[in-house]
């Protein structure tokens, strides 16, 4: 279980980078302005719940 959940969390965080790499090359040199901030929104996202599974239990 513990290696499903570090490869998991893996490559949750090479989503976050592809993500947010493409959200801002869209916003940039694309002019694609709303699908490169929703690029960085799921980034975000995405992130955030990677610092909430990494977080230890309060116990």
């Amino acid at each position: 279980m513990l290696l499903a959940a570090n490869i998991a969390l893996s490559i949750a965080m090479l989503a976050v980078f592809a993500l947010a790499f493409g959200g801002i090359f869209l916003w940039t040199k694309r002019g694609d302005r709303k699908r490169g901030l929703l690029m960085l929104a799921a980034s975000f996202v995405i992130l955030v719940n990677v610092l909430i599974w990494t977080l230890p239990n309060p116990s």
